[in-house]
């Protein structure tokens, strides 16, 4: 047996370390876990004390990784997963991977991503909204009829999101309906853009879903969603879910004066071509359209580096269509947060909403805290005690 020469053990262990060095790359996991109680008046008839996951963010562990390609090009991707804490259940239908799921690329002008992944609405404007900062799911617009609180993504979809140009963002998504010899069927796109100055920060976004009871809002299970089911389960608008396409233009925007932080968004939904039972349930016998408009203002307060308090008010209204007059929903609450580290807190959220009018469902509009049992009245009183740990 021969000796290796030194000179190639040297030239081996050279090409090794030329080829780690050029394609470093890094994996990372991280997560969420929230867990705690929540009292409602009124759930279904009765009051109820009950324990539950992810209220203030949604509990998740998942993979984040990306890999240097060299010339300003990264290999990027996120593998994320829901699940709930208090019977180990996987979130979002079942999916294993349910609430992000993409494999892309970035370079100096953007990043292209593949897969599963949230709209560019989402991307630019829901970040103004109280859920996704200290209010958490109760707090979303009734229903999350907008998805400003994440609740549905988009499939199939292929997404460009720009670098950051002073302070100016913009982004666009497109997800593929996959249904053959019908392009147009299933398909989802976004458009989005957002500014920031200073203390002042605005973002616009529009989402329009084709068929968006199978589309979009069927997106959340392990099997195919088929039209005869009513793939969304809020009063608030379940019953327009044989609308041909679904429309939803936001703006949202704040300024942040010291240790106050002033906010405020506005939505304008549109459910369009009712009455297309191949893409969902009509048993009202809706035709036409029906529109939402929501407006929110929020203000927040860090009172002490480790302690903060905020408060919130919503309002929904539903246009008259040619069977009913129509919904009004007001919704306000308050929250307070204390850390007790800079991954661990505890919080306090008390939300109150009432209803009026008549609902997606034809009959009298009840109280619907988003994700929550509905009211079996009007109004509804909800406090939430929980503990939040980040990783």
């Amino acid at each position: 047996m021969k000796n290796r020469s030194p000179s190639l053990c040297a030239l081996a262990v050279a090409t090794v370390a030329c080829t780690s060095a050029h394609a470093q790359s890094s994996v990372t996991l991280y997560g969420i876990v929230d867990v705690g109680l929540n009292y409602q008046s009124n759930a279904s008839g009765g009051r109820l004390v009950a324990m539950t996951s992810g209220v203030n963010q949604g509990s998740r562990f998942g993979f984040v990784g990306a890999e240097d390609l060299g010339g300003d090009l990264k290999a990027v991707f996120r593998l994320e997963n829901g699940f709930d804490i208090t019977n180990g259940k996987l979130g979002q239908g079942g999916l294993l991977f349910g609430r992000q799921a993409y494999v892309g690329l970035s370079s100096r002008y953007g990043t292209l991503t593949f897969g599963r992944q949230y709209d560019s609405l989402i991307d630019f404007v829901s970040q103004y909204s109280v859920s996704n900062q200290w209010g958490g799911y109760i707090s979303a617009h009734p229903g999350d009829l907008d998805n400003f609180n994440y609740s549905f993504r988009s499939n199939n979809s292929v997404k460009f999101t720009s670098v950051n140009y002073n302070g100016l963002s913009f982004g666009g998504l497109y997800s593929f309906g996959g249904t053959a010899g019908d392009e147009t069927r299933n398909q989802i796109w976004s458009l989005g853009t957002a500014y920031t100055h200073g203390p002042f920060s605005i973002g616009v976004g529009y989402l329009n879903a084709r068929n968006p009871n199978t589309s979009l809002f069927g997106g959340n299970s392990s099997t195919t969603a088929t039209a005869a089911a009513a793939n969304a389960s809020s009063p608030v608008y379940r019953g327009y879910l044989s609308a041909h396409s679904y429309q939803d233009i936001g703006v949202g925007a704040s300024y942040t004066i010291g240790n106050a932080t002033f906010g405020a968004t506005y939505s304008n939904i549109t459910f369009r071509g009712m009455g297309d039972t191949t893409s969902g349930p009509n048993a009202a016998h809706y035709t036409g359209k029906e529109t939402f408009n929501n407006a929110e203002a929020n203000f927040s307060y860090q009172i002490t580096p480790t302690w903060m308090a905020g408060i919130a008010y919503d309002y929904t209204k539903s246009g008259s269509n040619n069977v009913n007059e129509g919904a009004i929903y007001h919704q306000a609450e308050a929250s307070t947060h204390y850390f007790l580290s800079k991954t661990t807190d505890v919080y306090l959220s008390v939300i109150y909403q009432h209803a009026s009018g008549t609902d997606s469902t034809n009959t009298p509009a009840v109280a619907a805290i988003n994700v929550l049992a509905p009211s079996s009245s009007d109004s509804i009183k909800v406090v939430r005690v929980g503990l939040r740990h980040k990783f």
